[in-house]
């Protein structure tokens, strides 16, 4: 049924005895801004729980004409409802309402806490006519497509704040209309802290205030569902105000561990919301003050983190290995451009701000760039000499651990070393054109009962973006905080060969100096101390060399600065991702996924 259909049901016309004018009045924007008075003045109470939650799934199912559209609605009787009209002028408080919903995380009442006897459907007196007018209007817009859910959902602890979530994601994420901005996000973007008595200035409509500190510690605790994580992104990338007191917190860890476990069992969460738990970090790494903080702060005993036992390490040295984590995951199973590159960016923002990295983390930066070195000259193996069969070159990749703490042979290294000397001579020239040619010519000798080869030229420049984001992330870190970080010059010194293979290569000379400058200087310090040495005597001699190394001799580069920006129309994003929120969280409402247009039923 069709939101005009839906209107004809709540249109009466009132003819005057002995006229034939008629007047019709729509009640639909009557219902919907009495459902707004009642989600904003109704105190809640044990007697008011379900009548709170009804209104609002009611507000949920009138705006749910978008999950039967595959476009997304950009004009609609909904938005003309709620952008304008009567409704205006309960804006903010229904944003306010819904967000205190979420923080406060209320319980239903036990049913003996109801005033109201119970019939034997369960429903007391106030709860039926509440429920009759919102099961009454989802039956009707649906023409029957709307029952009971097909398998028990989990039960919320608490309905209100899960329902009051999802009616705030849709109505931040409506299309502004054509005259005016979505009222409803400017109330997002612009709140404040009750603790702020600055006045709003007269150009913000919408305003008010909110307690930061609860719905922080609310947003902290919530972090296990997508739309609370969803929530999260929106304030933080919205709300100038919401975005400078986190920042400012000195309990910042609070808010970042959830968000890395949700990367670190990215196997086990939907791409949506990595990427939200992604994004939220690469915003948070904008700022400086965090990437200083984060290093500050030691943790102990991170009970889910399982490759290696971390007694005490601190949040930025954890974070990094997340997000290394998180690449590997990415490059070898989805193979997601979107996903590494921002990760990169993320560790990129914080490479200059890098402090007292826990040895396992600077281990990790250096061990997974080898990991690509070599698989950069493995591909280049498969380019150039398609029917070679170096066995050894194969066996050491095919051998690779996931960890990226596996260790060549010198009989491999000697190969790799050849290789490497003779193609990237090669690439120097013409390399965009040797890679296509290369490419047609390795596709031109299959035959058609052949099974096609990957493709390595899309591989190698995949690669080798990753390579030099990687190589830069190392130079950032020995630029700015060299003398903060002797664990990482022990790393890079210990896979020293690997690195000094590609100084000449054609894409990474710039930003090989400055390693290669720094393995040289204190690869003659080792040297000069003698053999036999143990861990803690190179540490050591690292120490007191960065002391006496040259800073001038350092080349400059300028400071790696991400920043996080929307994709044009990103409605086209977050309506379809909202909705399936709505569609697989909501309590007690039920959609015909035969009739849902918006995604696809087996998206995540």
């Amino acid at each position: 049924m069709s939101e005009e259909e839906l209107q004809l049901h709540f249109t009466y016309e009132e003819k005057p005895l002995g006229s034939y004018s008629s007047d019709s009045e729509d009640l639909l924007e009557e219902l919907v801004c009495c459902l707004m008075q009642l989600i904003t003045d109704i105190p809640l109470l044990d007697i008011t729980y379900e009548i709170s939650v009804e209104a609002i799934s009611t507000m949920v199912v009138f705006l749910s004409c978008q999950l039967f559209h595959k476009e997304v609605l950009r004009q609609s009787i909904s938005h003309k409802y709620l952008m304008r009209g009567r409704c205006l002028p309960y804006t903010s408080k229904l944003v306010k309402t819904l967000l205190y919903n979420f923080i406060r995380q209320e319980k239903p009442p036990p049913p003996g806490a109801r005033v109201f006897p119970q019939p034997s459907d369960g429903g007391g007196l106030l709860y039926g006519l509440a429920s009759g007018v919102a099961t009454g209007l989802w039956t009707v817009f649906t023409l029957g497509g709307v029952g009971s859910k097909a398998a028990a959902a989990p039960e919320l602890s608490s309905p209100l704040a899960n329902q009051s979530l999802l009616l705030l994601l849709v109505l931040a994420n409506l299309t502004d209309a054509t005259d005016a901005p979505n009222p409803y996000r400017q109330a997002i973007m612009s709140f404040k802290n009750t603790q702020d008595n600055s006045p709003f200035p007269s150009s913000i409509p919408h305003a008010f205030q909110i307690n930061f500190n609860s719905l922080y510690t609310a947003l902290c605790e919530q972090q296990t569902s997508d739309q609370a994580t969803l929530l999260l992104y929106t304030l933080l990338h919205q709300n100038s105000n919401i975005r400078t007191y986190m920042l400012a917190r000195t309990d910042m860890e609070n808010l970042v561990l959830p968000i890395l476990e949700i990367l670190y069992h990215v196997e086990e969460r939907n791409s949506h919301h990595v990427y939200m738990a992604l994004i939220i970090l690469l915003i948070l790494t904008e700022d400086d003050g965090f990437n200083r903080s984060i290093h500050e702060v030691i943790l102990k005993n991170i009970t889910w983190y399982s490759e290696r036992v971390l007694t005490e390490i601190s949040l930025g040295s954890l974070l990094i290995l997340v997000v290394i984590r998180t690449i590997q995951y990415n490059m070898t199973r989805t193979r997601d451009k979107y996903l590494h590159t921002n990760c990169l960016a993320a560790l990129a923002n914080m490479s200059a701000q890098f402090r007292s990295l826990h040895q396992y983390a600077a281990q990790r930066i250096i061990s997974y760039t080898c990991r690509h070195l070599r698989r950069y000259v493995y591909v280049l193996d498969k380019l150039y000499f398609p029917h070679s069969h170096c066995s050894t070159l194969q066996h050491c990749f095919s051998s690779l651990s996931d960890n990226g703490e596996e260790l060549l042979s010198l009989t491999c290294s000697h190969v790799l070393r050849s290789y490497a000397s003779s193609l990237f001579s090669l690439l120097s020239k013409k390399h965009n054109k040797v890679l296509e040619q290369a490419t047609q010519s390795l596709r031109g000798s299959l035959s058609s009962n052949d099974v096609p080869l990957p493709d390595y030229a899309q591989d190698l420049n995949v690669i080798e973006e990753v390579i030099r984001m990687m190589l830069e992330i190392i130079n950032s870190c020995l630029t700015n905080s060299l003398h903060h970080n002797p664990n990482l010059v022990y790393a890079l010194l210990y896979k020293r060969d690997l690195f000094e293979q590609f100084q000449t290569h054609p894409s990474f000379q710039d930003i090989m100096q400055n390693i290669d400058l720094v393995i040289t200087f204190f690869s003659s310090r080792l040297l000069q101390a003698g053999a036999e040495l143990s861990v803690e005597r190179v540490l050591e001699i690292i120490k007191q060399g960065v002391v006496a190394l040259p800073k001038d001799r350092l080349k400059k580069f300028p400071e790696l600065k991400f920043k996080y920006v929307e994709e044009e129309q990103p409605e086209e994003f977050f309506i379809p991702y909202v909705w399936s929120l709505v569609y697989n969280s909501a309590a007690g409402l039920y959609w015909n996924p035969q009739d849902i247009q918006l995604f696809t039923m087996d998206s995540d």
